[in-house]
């Protein structure tokens, strides 16, 4: 009996632990369909980057209430929750990023400055999709797939060279959309082949997301 019973509570503490994980595994999970969350650290980004066009063709406004999330759909808007104060704000996705280890959404200086994290520049926040907007691709259709993009520039030379950097990846083109020069690889049929590309660019030290092609 005292055996039995010895192993009964390390295999209790062991099912409790696996649960903590899966829990923890969860509230960190990219956020999808409205009302899932997303529990990490965020950062915000102003005037260097105040007028310069966003991954979604936008001209980036810091005193708009926007944001950069690595996967979230364009227009998606979410709510942030400051972990430290309970302050929160809500924002719409129109760029990507942060591509630091770590950090789940990158904020403009007016939702930084909603949450209270202007002075610390990072803040432990929880994001929850409030609802998503679902935008038709200005060119082609849905079926014309996914591509990878690195880069955006003014400059046509520099983006070339950019592509001439991303030989090893794939196939890496120039597009001329909306007065910038963009470095696109692909395209892919399923946004996750182009994710995984993507990612493999990030881990070497390349800004990049998976997009739809057109």
């Amino acid at each position: 009996m005292i055996v039995t019973a010895g192993g009964r509570r390390p295999a209790r503490r062991l099912l409790a632990a696996a649960a903590l994980l899966l829990a923890a595994g969860c509230a960190t999970a990219p956020p999808g369909r409205p009302g899932s969350s997303q529990r990490g650290m965020a950062s915000w980004y102003g005037p260097g980057f105040h007028g310069r066009q966003t991954a979604n063709g936008e001209t980036y406004d810091m005193h708009a209430m926007t944001a950069a999330h690595r996967s979230l759909p364009f227009d998606t808007v979410v709510e942030v929750r400051n972990r430290d104060n309970g302050r929160r704000a809500r924002v719409r996705i129109n760029d990507r990023g942060p591509f630091v280890r770590g950090r789940i959404i990158d904020l403009s200086r007016a939702a930084a400055a909603a949450l209270g994290m202007i002075g610390p520049g990072v803040a432990r926040v929880e994001i929850t999709v409030v609802r998503q907007r679902k935008r038709a691709p200005r060119h082609g259709t849905a079926g014309s797939g996914w591509v990878v993009q690195s880069g955006a520039f003014s400059d046509r030379g520099r983006a070339r060279e950019r592509a001439h950097r991303l030989r090893g990846y794939g196939a890496a083109r120039v597009v001329t959309e909306n007065g910038l020069h963009k470095v696109l690889l692909g395209p892919w049929r399923r946004p996750d082949e182009a994710e995984r590309v993507a990612a493999r660019l990030r881990r070497d030290g390349f800004e990049a997301f998976a997009r739809r092609a057109g």
